[in-house]
């Protein structure tokens, strides 16, 4: 499927997907390894290396935690010129109390948000799938 531009096509195909597992946002030192592998998203900061992986993953690695998380993905294959679909999702989640982390890949972007936080985050990404309109309730209300 080619890349998809239009906004409310991104919207009404958002299709999320919350993967299973436990995740973390974790720093690797300069100087420390860890198996690229188990390495689901990473960025170069002067701390070190930021990565997010499996809890279990960063556990072996001896790595310590920052963030513990669900990660959502969305299906759609969103165009990286795509313009407005971060906002969208992140203001509907925001709306509803759930902050996130964002990635995004070459086909598709991945949501991270706070593990307890996840069926309420997926509830909200349908509605805005659904109804192309951001919710804005209280995330215990859902």
């Amino acid at each position: 499927m080619n890349p998809v531009s239009d906004l409310s096509v991104l919207l009404k195909t958002l299709e999320p997907e919350l993967n299973p597992g436990v995740f973390v946002f974790a720093s690797v030192k300069d100087g420390n390894a860890i198996d690229p592998a188990v390495i689901v998203a990473s960025i170069r900061e002067p701390e070190g290396l930021s990565v997010v992986t499996s809890e279990v993953d960063a556990r072996i690695s001896g790595l310590n935690a920052f963030f513990k998380c669900a990660w959502i993905t969305l299906t759609v294959n969103s165009a990286s010129e795509a313009v407005g679909l971060t906002a969208a999702f992140a203001s509907a989640l925001g709306n509803s109390g759930i902050s996130c982390n964002v990635v995004a890949g070459a086909y598709h972007d991945h949501i991270f948000v706070p593990l307890e936080s996840a069926e309420t985050a997926m509830h909200v990404l349908r509605l805005l799938q659904t109804d192309g309109v951001t919710a804005q309730q209280p995330a215990n209300s859902v």
